[in-house]
């Protein structure tokens, strides 16, 4: 699935529980980790039509999508949360899910099935993979993503705050005024 699908994940998922703004933020980001080794995208579409191109996404991707990452992101969380065995386990439960959703709808345009190397460097003797896995331009990841967004509205609307109080409370903040001035919350009588 895509990054922004991740994402959303992450941040409905930290949603799911009581936690403060930063906590919230570092489950959400835990659930988008695992791509990190994605942006190697970059250098091989800058060097691909050279003599000596660079195949670090071709060769890498899905590479830190094993255990041993995702313990290094739990404990990263629980250093830096403010409510650390709840912040760094919801990492970990994050960390898994992005595993399980590229699983589920990963599946390259060349019909590639990314197989998740779960105990690597350790062992390659667990590969995740399902053979069912559907492409990730194909209309479940959409529909997927189109679910997280409206339940992420939702959620600011109903709660007050969004993904957006990551980088700027006042964007934030107009986010959720917008949604509630669209939306008004309605009033018993």
């Amino acid at each position: 699935m895509s990054p922004v699908t991740h994402f959303l994940t992450g941040w409905v998922l930290a949603n799911c529980f009581d936690l403060r703004r930063r906590d919230r933020a570092i489950v959400t980001l835990a659930c988008v980790a695992p791509d990190v080794d994605g942006l190697g995208i970059i250098p091989e579409l800058l060097t691909r039509n050279t003599a000596h191109p660079l195949l670090w996404f071709s060769l890498y991707h899905h590479t830190l999508h094993n255990l041993a990452f995702a313990l290094v992101i739990a404990a990263i969380a629980f250093v830096l949360a403010v409510q650390k065995w709840k912040t760094g386990l919801l990492a970990l439960l994050s960390f898994h899910v992005h595993l399980f959703e590229d699983v589920l709808g990963s599946r390259g345009p060349d019909g590639y099935q990314w197989p998740i190397p779960y105990l690597a460097p350790f062992s390659s003797s667990l590969q995740l993979v399902w053979r069912g896995e559907w492409g990730l331009n194909a209309w479940p990841n959409v529909v997927i993503t189109i679910v997280l967004l409206l339940i992420t509205l939702w959620l600011g609307w109903r709660r007050g705050f969004s993904p957006l109080e990551m980088v700027s409370a006042r964007a934030d903040g107009a986010l959720v005024a917008a949604l509630r001035g669209r939306f008004p919350a309605r009033t018993s009588v």
